[in-house]
């Protein structure tokens, strides 16, 4: 109870201190000041609804209209909050000084600056603006990542073998075929030779991937399609009427995968082949795929390693999938067997955050996941964490694209 008294008074305080900053600019004008309220209430309204209706089984289109509207109107005001209790303070010691150097003069603290409000003001609209950006055209602005990676013990074969990663459709999530259509288009025109998803098909259930089935049919990889599960993918998330329901959930989910064309690891692998250059008729090169059901720290840890890789010789080329890049530090990096490329998702990059190549890269997700996206390589093995397909809860995207990966594996040339 204290926490949610604390946490509501917070919320006033950033209204408050908003509300500052308008009578400051508009001191005459009371309509400002009433349309102010209004949309404040009306907001904390919707709000309150949203959470009093919430069920984590369903995250519906509503829902994320509430959180959407809800970092609309708060991120920007905390920008104000930051302005506004900073002249604050300083009114506080200017008023302190005038008093013991006897220079007051009128009220014990000084006039607010119209200078500073409006510049809080128009601070504050850039995250106004980026948000906005960012629910109705980033979360579909899909970016195509490249990365190259070379390794002395890639078969010749293999040389020039392209990978294009997905990672967390959450289908339940969508709400516009046209542009999901675009972003399976732009993976199409990749033509890699393999298309790895790496987990979360949906929220829930998997009644949410119905829609769009006919769209990710249209997937194309010359030398196979395979994918693993995520955190969301088991229906640990809601409540189901029986155990038997939840379990028939999870096998209509793989046959799901089964009807995009997917071959669905669990805790197994599969060697992907090619002819050899020896030139020998049924003489064929391989590598290995290996595909880990969901293991994350602080997670869910479904993931059976050890059963993953079994049998699997120590001298073959491995790449692994595993949805949550906490399992790469936790165990992957270590594992006696050397797994060569980890792929990973989970993140979405916060779906919030700042990317500027060779400048900065931060997201609130780099708090809880050092390995956050991106590629990353420790003690001799890859790791790259994929931004997400899709969103989840926030309707948006904002700094953080939604992501298509074409790795490329080269062999590393003898000098």
């Amino acid at each position: 109870m204290i926490r949610i008294l604390l946490l509501l008074l917070f919320v006033f305080l950033i209204d408050w201190y908003s509300f500052q900053a308008f009578k400051t600019i508009f001191p005459e004008q009371s309509w400002v000041k009433i349309v102010f309220w209004a949309f404040s209430i009306i907001v904390y309204l919707f709000v309150a609804y949203g959470f009093l209706t919430f069920d984590r089984g369903s995250l519906s289109l509503n829902f994320g209209r509430m959180i959407s509207l809800l970092v609309l109107s708060l991120i920007p005001k905390l920008i104000v909050l930051v302005f506004m209790f900073g002249e604050d303070i300083g009114r506080f010691l200017a008023g302190v000084y005038q008093s013991v150097s006897g220079s007051r003069e009128g009220d014990f603290l000084p006039d607010r600056r119209k200078f500073v409000s409006q510049t809080a003001l128009i601070l504050s609209a850039v995250p106004f603006l980026g948000i906005l950006h960012g629910v109705l055209i980033g979360k579909y602005r899909y970016r195509v990542v490249k990365h190259s990676l070379e390794f002395d013990d890639l078969p010749e074969e293999f040389d020039g073998f392209r990978i294009t990663q997905i990672s967390d459709i959450h289908s339940g999530s969508f709400d516009n075929k046209e542009k999901l259509e675009y972003g399976v288009d732009l993976i199409n025109q990749q033509e890699s030779d393999v298309i790895l998803f790496t987990g979360d098909l949906v929220n829930n259930h998997a009644g949410e991937m119905e829609p769009w089935v006919d769209t990710f049919k249209k997937l194309r990889a010359p030398m196979g399609k395979y994918s693993i599960l995520g955190n969301h993918d088991y229906g640990d998330y809601m409540s189901w009427p029986s155990k038997e329901a939840k379990v028939a959930n999870l096998k209509r989910l793989a046959d799901i995968q089964e009807e995009l064309g997917f071959r669905l690891l669990r805790n197994e692998n599969v060697k992907i082949t090619k002819p050899a250059l020896s030139g020998v008729e049924g003489e064929v090169a391989s590598i290995d795929l290996l595909g880990v059901e969901n293991w994350g720290k602080g997670f869910a840890q479904y993931g059976d390693l050890p059963k993953t890789a079994a049998n699997l010789s120590d001298k073959s080329f491995k790449i692994l999938m595993s949805h949550d890049p906490s399992h790469f530090d936790e165990e992957v990096k270590n594992y006696p067997q050397h797994i060569h490329l980890t792929l990973s998702g989970h993140t979405h990059g916060m779906q919030f955050g700042i990317e500027i190549p060779g400048f900065i890269k931060w997201s609130p997700a780099s708090l809880r996941y050092p390995k956050w996206a991106g590629l990353y390589e420790d003690l001799g093995r890859y790791l790259h964490v994929n931004r997400g397909f899709g969103f989840l809860a926030f309707p948006g995207r904002v700094g953080i694209w939604p992501e298509i990966t074409v790795l490329e594996l080269k062999r590393k040339s003898e000098s």
